[in-house]
């Protein structure tokens, strides 16, 4: 997996882009293939602004936050990108697709 890291006004620093592979790894535990990650970072007045996106077999995933702090920016983008994650791969199990699944078998 290549992870693309874009920054604007800004150097992408060896440990800035350690945190994003550690945090771009917890998603690994949802055992899908992440397709092309993409971070895009900015400096921005009020602080640090930071966009994802990525592609997995179930749909694109799409998280921005921004933060004073760029470390906190990184890790709610994450969170957001997580939650994104599971609503995907757990959609199957909803109570329509079930209602559906019945309809269609009757």
């Amino acid at each position: 997996m290549t992870l693309n890291i874009t920054s604007k006004q800004m150097d992408i620093t060896p440990a800035i882009r350690t945190h994003i592979e550690e945090r771009l790894a917890k998603l690994g535990k949802w055992q899908t293939q992440l397709i092309n990650p993409h971070f895009i970072l900015n400096k921005v007045p009020k602080g640090f602004s930071v966009e994802a996106s990525i592609g997995t077999p179930f749909g694109d995933l799409f998280a921005s936050s921004e933060s004073e702090d760029m470390y906190k920016a990184i890790n709610e983008v994450e969170e957001k990108l997580e939650r994104q994650l599971n609503k995907l791969q757990h959609k199957s199990e909803s109570r329509r697709a079930e209602e559906r699944l019945k309809d269609a078998f009757n």
